[in-house]
């Protein structure tokens, strides 16, 4: 198997998800890039402030939305670690994100592959293109320990 270089957008993503880690939140990034520009970065922030919507992806739109001043982020793209849950599925549509790109596949959790598979449902406003894997093993790893750190 051929193992492609981590793209710079999804390796900004992971250094978020690590910085997440250190916050003792669950380790998630998300960088939005626009003309091939990063030009918003998040890491998940539920617990502190507690903020049920303070994953990354939400974090990532509004921050670029806030800096393009447009709350569609046309042309723009998504780089996350994990692929993103019903809620951040929704505002990715709403928000017009052109591709989506997933490091981690989340069986569990997941709306894009896995579950309600939010993109698919007739009612979706505007479908990304969406592409998965990318940085996979180190997202994968770093949510493993993660939580396996809690379960001691």
């Amino acid at each position: 198997m051929t193992r492609w270089p981590i793209p710079q957008p999804m390796q900004i993503a992971l250094d978020a998800a690590h910085d997440a880690a250190q916050a003792d939140e669950v380790p998630v990034g998300a960088a939005v890039v626009k003309n091939g520009e990063v030009i918003a970065v998040a890491a998940n922030a539920t617990r502190t402030p507690p903020d049920p919507t303070g994953h990354a992806e939400i974090r990532a739109l509004r921050e670029a939305a806030t800096k393009l001043e447009d709350e569609r982020l046309t042309g723009c793209d998504l780089y996350v670690t994990l692929e993103p849950c019903a809620m951040c599925a929704g505002a990715i549509s709403h928000a017009r994100i052109a591709r989506l790109y997933y490091a981690a596949s989340d069986p569990k959790g997941g709306a894009v592959e896995h579950g309600s598979r939010v993109f698919e449902q007739e009612q979706c406003l505007h479908r990304p293109e969406v592409y998965s894997g990318m940085g996979e093993g180190e997202a994968a790893e770093l949510l493993k320990a993660f939580f396996k750190e809690r379960r001691k």
